[in-house]
């Protein structure tokens, strides 16, 4: 795992050197073992910074160069196949990196061959010195980020927006059109930033630069078209292949030439993740979890631990910790924080970092098989209550967690955000069933924020997370072979009946079972008090430590140019009796919190 930088231009920049090493200094906390950097014509500049994984020798360092002299590349992430791939390559290897098979491949076979063929994720660029031509690649579902700005004359691209900010050919802009998609879905969807000209590159997609700038751009990977709905199948068959494939996702992700271990909540995601690994791994498994004195959940974990005699660390976290980290995390993401448990994520990783440095961690196991009961029965609702109205619109008021009358009272910024993915979305949702509609909308966009948010509370530490759950592999698998009724299954046939005349709020985890096949397997690896728990997402007391958020707000929105005027008083009052409204103010505070960060600065030079 690594951070990469790069310029590339149609004209000859001036100190070139100095921008690409001040790029890539900004960003060494994504890879303190080595750093270096490619400069051709004045006009190109690859950077990198080495987060040594497989093969540690410096050999392995980038910028690499193909064994032809044609090709550079700087590569963030991991090829979990890479050796597989190898053997299919002509090729005079000089490392054992995955770095290197993929230079082998692009000059071997071509990129699209590659890309057919790879299960990792990564975010690289892939210089050409023949033809000059760039290519910027990105995985398939977003694990690793790659942000860009492209001004017709100049690309500057890196791993993290700090890093374009700082060649100091780009100026800090704030996007105002951010703050209602922020609101609505805790993270912003690609390819926008909240950096005005600084976009993310999409998921599964690459682009294709030419010496005069002329961009080409492929999407080479999508979800699966078919979708299972059928009713008549063999439990047991799928329920075994289903294993199989999750066993081979997390068993990839083992691979490494350093110490690695697992977050572990004492949820049935991680903790399946934890029994496979210490199952596979001949020495003691590291294992993770953090909590306040107010909640926490590690009596769950601890039972996992202790069946499978994990090393197993407990970090007990204050508010003062919790307070004095916000604003410096802040910085480490170049956003807003999407959700409270970031800060507690990156202090857990601070810590893990002192014994290891992969982690395996459970994101995408919710989406895969229909976790958030209360979003993913909402088509059964819509079909039970309301037929007549429009499934979107039912989905994206249950779904985004500002609501829009909400925003539109609040915030005085433009909508244009959510005026295109309402026509985007609504199309898409034309062309499916809702029951999938629901599925693809959390691939396509929730996980997204929640990759963000995974990215930096490791890689601000120099930690490599790993997420099984998002083997492109097994979502396909989940996509094309496991019937919608084995993701979300009534308890019986009278369970359903009764939950017609409920709401999913009502009903979820106690007439039916979500990821149903996800905790059949993991019967035969974890105790039934883990399988059978309810959902409980990451809790942090804000509640018990509102003071601090009330002083806050008082002291950065009173006369913030994105809120209207006179509501603050409102919303503060509001947060003292309505849950959610507490976690709002939380929201907002973040936004000035990272305004006054970034754009009160001066960054072109």
């Amino acid at each position: 795992m690594c951070g990469i930088t790069g310029i590339y231009s149609k004209e000859e920049i001036g100190n070139l050197e100095t921008r690409i090493t001040k790029m890539t200094e900004s960003i060494e906390h994504r890879g303190p073992d080595s750093g270096a950097f490619f400069i051709c014509k004045n006009k190109v500049a690859l950077g990198h910074r080495r987060l040594s994984i497989i093969d540690l020798r410096n050999v392995a360092n980038q910028p690499m160069t193909s064994s032809n002299g044609n090709w550079q590349i700087i590569f963030n992430g991991e090829i979990y196949n890479f050796k597989e791939i190898k053997k299919e390559l002509s090729y005079d290897f000089i490392t054992d990196s995955d770095t290197e098979v993929i230079l082998a491949a692009v000059q071997d076979k071509g990129l699209d061959w590659f890309l057919k063929r790879a299960n990792g994720m990564f975010a690289m660029a892939v210089y050409d010195s023949e033809s000059e031509e760039l290519l910027l690649v990105r995985d398939r579902l977003g694990i690793k980020p790659l942000y860009y700005y492209n001004d017709g004359t100049t690309l500057v691209f890196a791993s993290e927006i700090k890093a374009i900010l700082n060649s100091g050919l780009v100026e800090a802009e704030f996007n105002s059109s951010a703050v209602d998609e922020y609101l609505a879905n805790r993270y912003i969807r690609a390819p926008y930033t909240f950096f005005k000209g600084i976009r993310q590159l999409e998921p599964g997609s690459f682009h294709r630069y030419g010496k005069t700038l002329n961009l080409t751009e492929r999407i080479y990977w999508s979800l699966p078209k078919a979708f299972n709905v059928s009713t008549e199948f063999d439990e047991q068959k799928i329920k075994k292949e289903f294993e199989g494939e999750i066993k081979n996702a997390i068993e990839y992700r083992l691979i490494a030439d350093v110490p690695l271990g697992t977050y572990l909540s004492g949820g049935v995601d991680s903790s399946l993740i934890t029994a496979i690994t210490a199952l596979k791994k001949k020495d003691q498994v590291n294992t993770y979890t953090i909590g306040f004195e107010e909640m926490n959940e590690f009596d769950y974990a601890r039972t996992v631990a202790e069946k499978y005699d994990t090393a197993h660390h407990e970090i007990l976290m204050k508010k003062e910790d919790y307070l004095a980290n916000w604003e410096r995390l802040i910085a480490a993401k170049d956003a807003p924080l999407g959700v409270p448990n970031e800060i507690p994520l990156a202090i857990m990783s601070s810590k893990l970092k002192e014994k290891i440095t992969v982690v395996l961690s459970g994101e995408g196991a919710d989406e895969l098989m229909g976790g958030y009961g209360r979003i993913f029965r909402l088509p059964f609702d819509h079909e039970n209550h309301s037929p007549e109205d429009n499934f979107y619109d039912h989905f994206i008021a249950k779904y985004e967690y500002v609501p829009r009358h909400m925003r539109d009272e609040l915030i005085n910024t433009p909508t244009e955000y959510r005026d295109e993915f309402d026509d985007i979305v609504r199309n898409q949702f034309k062309e499916h069933g809702n029951k999938e509609n629901v599925f693809r909308f959390f691939h396509q966009y929730h996980v997204k924020g929640l990759l963000q948010r995974v990215d930096m509370t490791t890689m601000q530490t120099s930690v490599e997370a790993r997420v099984p759950f998002l083997d492109h592999n097994l979502i396909e698998f989940a996509y094309k072979s496991i019937p919608y009724q084995l993701k979300l299954k009534w308890l019986d046939e009278n369970s359903e009946k009764l939950a017609k005349g409920q709401t999913a709020d009502q009903y979820s985890e106690v007439l039916d079972i979500p990821k149903y096949l996800l905790r059949e397997v993991s019967y035969s690896y974890l105790p039934e008090e883990i399988i059978k728990r309810k959902k409980v997402g990451f809790p942090v007391p804000l509640t018990e430590w509102f003071e601090n958020l009330e002083e806050l707000a008082n002291k950065l929105l009173i006369n913030c140019s994105w809120l209207k005027k006179g509501v603050l008083t409102d919303l503060i009052a509001k947060s003292k009796t309505e849950p959610r409204a507490g976690q709002i103010l939380w929201m907002f505070v973040n936004i000035e919190l990272f305004k006054k960060q970034y754009f009160a600065t001066k960054w072109r030079w």
